[in-house]
This record gives C-alpha cells, structure tokens and sequence, in this order.
C-alpha cells in the first residue's frame, strides 16, 4: 500500500492488546475442524449456514411479546433462539428496528444466547454463529452509546491518512467482538463519483481511486488483523456511480471497462491483497462486465468470472440484502437465493422470506439444479471464517469484561484524535474564522438527529466558552419555521447553521428548504456560518454561504471538534477527498479535491 501523507503528526493512541485475541493456529488445523465439522452435517445443516438474517429481540429466549408476534409472523417461531434452531442459520445480522442493539451488557448476552441455540449439544453439525450490523462508522453505525463512534469514511477520506482509517477500524472491531459481533458489513470500497449519489455519499471514502485502495485496505488491517474480526468490502463491482438506490431500484452502472477498472476495481484489488475474508456484491448492473441485464449479485459472469478468476478472491461472497429492490426486480424470491448461490455467493443475506428462500435452495440440490458439492465450497469458507475467528473454540464473550471495554477511555481518545483530523475549511471569504473574543450572542439552527443531538452539542460548546447562546433545531424546516429562525438571527451576533444533504432537490423533497433556511439567515445581514454535517456537496446550492465547513457526519466527537476550529484552538487539517461542481453546471468545478483551507 502506497505511504500516503498524514494530514497532521502521527497517532499517538496505543491500544492494549485485544482481551479475546487469538493465537495463530496453522492451515492443517483449520482443515481439520472444517473437514470433520462438514462430514458431520446434514444437507438441511448445510444450506442454513448459507442464510444470515435479523431475528427480533433483545433476548434470545425471552424476547417481548411484540417481538415474539413479530418473529413468528416472519419465521414461524417466536424467539431468536427458536429462529438460528429452525434454520440452522449461520449468522445472525443485528439491527436496532429489531431490538437488538439496547445496550453493551444487553447485546453480549444477547450474543451468548444466540451461540448456546446454535450449538445445541444435542445434535451433531453445530456450528458457531457469525454474528454481523452495519458499523461503517460516520451516517452508518449501529453500536449505541457508550462506543466508539468514529467519523465516516468520507471523513476519514478528508484526513488522508492510513493510520487514521486503519485505527478507526481497528478500535471498532475490538468494540464489536467484545459483544459478539464478528462480521462489520465495512469498509465501503465504493468510490464515490456521482454527487448526486443517494445510498453511498459519505459512505465512501472518496471520489480518487488510489485514496480509496489505499483506506480499503488499511480499514481491511485494522479490522482483520488489529481487531480479529472480519471485514467486508462492499459492494462489489462498485456501487459509486449512481443516481439509483438499490433498496428502491435496479442501479445501471454505465462505466466502460476501462472506467471500471480505473475507478471502480482498485479498491477491491487492495482488499484482496490485504488478505480480506469477506466482500459484498452489489444488486446492480453492469453491463461493460455482463451484458445480461442481471445485477451483479446474480451474475457468474461478474462474481465468478470476475471476483472469483480473475481477482483470485477465495473468501466469503456475501451478497447485500435480498429483501432490497434491486435483486428482486427480475426474478422472484424463489429464485434469487438459487440464482446467487449458482452465480458464486455463499452466504445469502436477509431473504424477504426466509422459509421460502430455505427450502428453494433445499429443492433445488435435490432437484440437482444445486450439486451438494457445490453447496459444501460455500459452506467450507464459511466454516473457514468461524475457525479463523476463534469461534470454534471461544464462541462465547465475556460479558464484564465487554461492558469495560466498550466506550473505554483509550477507545473515546482514538475516537478524538481521529476526528481532528477530518474537519474540512472550504470557504472563508470574509475571514470570519477563527472567531475573536467570547463576549457575543449566538444561534445554533438547522438540521438536527435525536439521538446524536448535534445542535445541542455545539451551542454547549459555544456556552462553555462564554457565549449567550441559543439553540433553535429547523430540521427539514417549513416556511413558518424559516421565517422564525430568521427573526431569532437578525437578534445574534452570529448563527451557525448545519445542513444534512441540503443538495438533494428531487421533487417534493423538503431537504431542499434547508437552501431557503440558510438563504433567509444570509439575508438578515449578520454573520453566518453554514456546516455540512453530511455531504460537502451542499455548498454548490447554497451561494451565499460565504462560511462553509464539512464535518462529514454529526457525531458528538465532531461537533467538539468543531467548537474548537471555530474558536481557533484547533486548525482545520480535512481535505476535500471529493470534486464539487456547480449545481448548474457540472462541468464547471467549484472546489476541487484536495481544497482545504486552515488558520
């Protein structure tokens, strides 16, 4: 991996060793235990390790009765333990829309609950769970507080540095496999071409190929090898270049292959030479690749032909979500798990019914469709993974020591550190920046999150230096909204207004009022200082912010970091890891990448 340029001094966080690492064990052993551990399994054993899936409630044997009904509405059983038994599922994915994610002691437990109904010593062939969630970290993350929670990837896209996104990593696997989680759907090795973008955005760590590869593969290190969990790259071919989004559409990706394999293959390319276990298809289309007119996730072509030959890729193929649009547009849910797994997927995320999804893939190795065989190359990665893991010997967390560990005061200074680095200046006209003095009256409105509460985070930042200062939140704000955050700034000597992808103007979306929010704010003549708190892009739609910072996410971290650039304790060190363009021209750049100013 090329040596990129650190945006400020070297990290200086040192990270104890891992609680729960585990000792290197050579290949024959891992053959062994995934040699005996397949004889042993039934047919019926073997296609649900192929499935992984979210299952509702916080317990595993004694969820609520709302998720008890929801359970068996879904699976036909009625707690999560009953669920990994019928299926015989490999994995779990948790989320918090099914209860699964309260609190650290309450997930660990979780965790061992799930391990005991998987392991059921009853039977022959049990096997350990993988245990997944989406924890990119930034927009995407799933661990509530007290974890680490780290700046997104276009962020850390921003501080260009490898050591950054490689701790980020690193700390965020150790947090997840205190509690049982193994499998962080992350990194995003998407680039990130298309401003107008709806799923990936700041998921990405950037628009430039090699900064992306180079993240990719210090994100796949600290996960793998720092952490001991099992990174997923996704999604594969490159989900970068859309204005589609997947769970509502069939993206068509129209880069030639050439385009491809500048833009798009790097990254991936860095993850498999980075030793990555695990990489996500993507239910797109591309038809440079496969003309077929079959997303990837579906297509031999492109998961075979390409990842598997061409690459050299020999790990888990796991697929996106099955429940999602695009991967269901062509074909019914019958077949899609059947389609997968013949395209060179092994293990099958999420199907919309996974009884159905079950016994097709059941129907089809006796209908010979499926040969066993193929069926035991998937699951022989899979069991690959777990050994690798040290689920075959430790499959269970200590849950003491998990509520120590998350949230742990090395792992909150990692999170700082980090984030000082990501903070982007891009414009400063007036030279409003760093602001002088504490004696002055501020309004902190604009788009607010309830659970991250970035409005109330920065005006505390602001009344802790002295401040008068008043929180007004206007997320998506209607006219009479508008009107009143106005009246309130024309009393200040200063508002700071967050914006969260004030760019999107699709018909009928209200995120385009924030332009008229901060618009009517410009317009009272006083001091304005508009912050991106997702995309940079915002500012191409709003011409007379003449103040304008990227933070990239709105965690509590970067808005402390924030305070602190505004009133000149810290200087800017982000980069834009993106090009922007003119929001009625893009052929005409605003700011390219690299733009970043400091003080």
């Amino acid at each position: 991996m090329r040596t990129l340029v650190a945006a400020v001094a070297a990290l200086t966080v040192t990270l104890p060793a891992p609680a729960a690492a585990q000792p290197a064990h050579p290949p024959a052993a891992e053959h062994g235990w995934v040699t005996s551990t397949l004889r042993h399994m039934s047919l019926e054993q073997k296609v649900g390790q192929l499935f992984a899936t979210y299952v509702y409630g916080s317990d595993a044997a004694n969820p609520s009765p709302a998720d008890r009904t929801a359970n068996l509405a879904a699976f036909g059983v009625e707690t999560p333990a009953q669920v990994v038994d019928r299926f015989h599922l490999g994995g779990v994915v948790y989320f918090a829309w099914s209860h699964n994610l309260d609190n650290v002691r309450q997930i660990a437990t979780l965790s061992n609950g799930l391990q005991a109904a998987a392991l059921d010593t009853g039977r022959k062939g049990q096997v350990p769970l993988l245990i997944s969630t989406d924890q990119e970290q930034g927009v995407v993350q799933r661990m509530p507080a007290p974890s680490a929670q780290f700046p997104g990837s276009m962020a850390l896209g921003a501080a260009r540095s490898a050591a950054a996104a490689h701790l980020a990593a690193q700390v965020t696997g150790r947090e997840l496999s205190a509690v049982g989680i193994r499998q962080p759907y992350a990194p995003v090795a998407d680039v990130n071409v298309n401003p107008a973008n709806p799923v990936i955005g700041v998921r990405s760590f950037g628009a430039d190929s090699g900064l992306v590869a180079d993240l990719t593969a210090a994100q796949v290190a600290g996960f793998e090898q720092g952490a001991g969990v099992t990174a997923v790259a996704k999604h594969f071919p490159g989900h970068g270049d859309t204005a589609t989004d997947s769970h509502t559409g069939l993206p068509v990706i129209s880069h030639t292959r050439e385009q491809w394999e500048r833009i798009d293959a790097p990254a991936f390319r860095a993850a498999i030479a980075a030793g990555i276990d695990s990489i996500m298809t993507a239910h797109i289309v591309v038809p440079a690749l496969d003309p077929s007119g079959d997303p990837a996730t579906l297509s031999p072509t492109i998961l075979t032909g390409v990842l598997r030959r061409q690459f050299g890729f020999q790990g888990v193929i796991v697929t996106d979500a099955l429940n999602m649009a695009g991967v269901r547009a062509k074909y019914g849910d019958a077949r899609v798990p059947v389609l997968a797994l013949k395209a060179g997927a092994d293990q099958l995320l999420m199907p919309p019914d996974l009884a159905l999804a079950y016994d097709a893939v059941l129907q089809a190795v006796r209908d010979g469709e499926l040969t066993e065989r193929r069926i035991d190359e998937s699951v022989r990665r899979i069991l690959s993974v777990k050994y690798r893991q040290g689920l075959s010997r430790s499959p269970y967390v200590d849950v003491d020591a998990a509520v120590a560990s998350v949230g742990s005061a090395d792992h909150l200074a990692a999170v700082g550190q980090v984030t000082d680095q990501t903070l982007t200046a891009v414009r400063n006209d007036a030279g409003l920046l760093p602001l002088s003095g504490a004696d002055r009256s501020v309004l902190v409105t604009g788009w607010n999150n309830a659970a991250f509460n970035p409005i109330g985070r920065l005006a505390g930042g602001f009344t802790a230096r002295g401040s008068r200062t008043t929180s007004l939140p206007a997320t998506l704000p209607s006219a009479q909204a508008i009107t009143a955050a106005a009246a309130q700034a024309a009393q200040h000597d200063l508002t700071v207004v967050l914006v969260n992808k004030a760019w999107d103007t699709a018909v009928g979306d209200p995120r385009a009022s924030q332009q008229q929010l901060v618009a009517a704010l410009v317009a009272t003549g006083r001091p304005v200082i508009v912050v991106a708190v997702r995309d940079p892009y915002d500012i191409a739609y709003l011409p007379g912010a003449t103040t304008y910072l990227a933070t990239y996410t709105y965690t509590p971290a970067a808005m402390d970091t924030l305070v602190r650039a505004l009133h000149g304790d810290l200087a800017p060190h982000g980069h834009l890891p993106v090009t922007i363009v003119a929001a009625t021209d893009p052929a005409t750049t605003l700011y390219p990448i690299g733009h970043g100013l400091t003080w």
